[in-house]
């Protein structure tokens, strides 16, 4: 039940999401990337190599990884968001493969297959209910020697209120939070996920349909990809957080990166993680 929620969450905000973006397919198709230097250090270089995107939302940043050389293949859970993802494929000229399918379904489904590369982006750990199922999966269709690369939000600027206050407790075990839906974070963050160019788009969205995340804190996430025999080769903290505004007051920095209000302590706002199968 929930993640079938979750689709319709998916599926009900993806188009909102898009009609901030307009001028995506000529950016991509001019040479332009999506990507933040972060992940991008922590993936390597892809040439040649074949990627697997899980999580990979309207596929925007499958096609900046594609457009540096790897054969990449995107997975998500909503149909819309594939639809998207497809069609800004085709528009843009960029080569890459596209799935519809709940993440647990497509990794026990792939067993066996050989990537290089995968990465998992901003804001996905909250959608997995099982880390150790979810890491097991993984080594299982990575290549020996092949990498996972995620970056994500840094769990303890879930502890803050919007007003950079101390409000919630660390976030750990998988704690369900029941949501009103996925919001249009990507008309709130203004250009800050728009790099071809911001538009309007719909205004006032309101999600009719729940969602529900997973909270988990960053040893549990390293624990259970070493659990299941990958190997850490990095773990960064980052006390800025890039493109979205999770708070009030936040200033701006070059390549859209956003950092704490003035005043404020700096806390560890991303955090990046490689490791590597043997």
């Amino acid at each position: 039940m929930r993640t079938e929620s979750n689709r319709r969450s998916w599926n009900a905000v993806a188009p909102a999401h898009q009609s901030h973006r307009p001028g995506q397919a000529a950016f991509l198709r001019a040479g332009g990337l999506t990507l933040f230097p972060e992940e991008r250090e922590l993936l390597g270089e892809l040439a040649g190599l074949r990627l697997l995107h899980l999580l990979c939302n309207a596929g925007q940043d499958t096609l900046s990884l594609a457009s540096l050389g790897a054969a990449a293949t995107g997975v998500d859970i909503s149909d819309e968001a594939i639809g998207i993802a497809r069609q800004l494929s085709e528009d843009s000229g960029i080569p890459a493969r596209f799935v519809r399918a709940d993440v647990y379904d497509y990794l026990a489904e792939a067993a066996g297959a050989q990537f290089d590369r995968i990465y998992l982006g901003y804001g996905a750990i909250c959608w997995l209910h099982d880390l150790a199922g979810f890491a097991r999966g993984v080594v299982d269709i990575l290549a020996p020697g092949g990498r996972l690369a995620l970056m994500e939000f840094h769990p303890a600027s879930n502890m803050l209120s919007p007003s950079w206050r101390l409000a919630h407790g660390y976030p750990q075990g998988g704690a369900l939070l029941e949501l009103d839906g996925v919001g249009d974070y990507v008309g709130a963050a203004g250009d800050g996920l728009a790099p071809a160019g911001f538009a309007p788009g719909a205004g006032g969205f309101v999600n009719p349909h729940p969602c529900y995340l997973y909270r988990w804190g960053v040893g549990e996430v390293v624990s259970a990809l070493a659990g299941a025999g990958l190997r850490i080769l990095t773990l960064r903290e980052y006390c800025y957080v890039n493109g979205e505004r999770p708070f009030d007051a936040m200033r701006p920095g070059e390549g859209r990166r956003m950092y704490p209000p003035e005043g404020a302590p700096d806390v560890p706002l991303m955090y990046g993680l490689a490791a590597e199968k043997g």
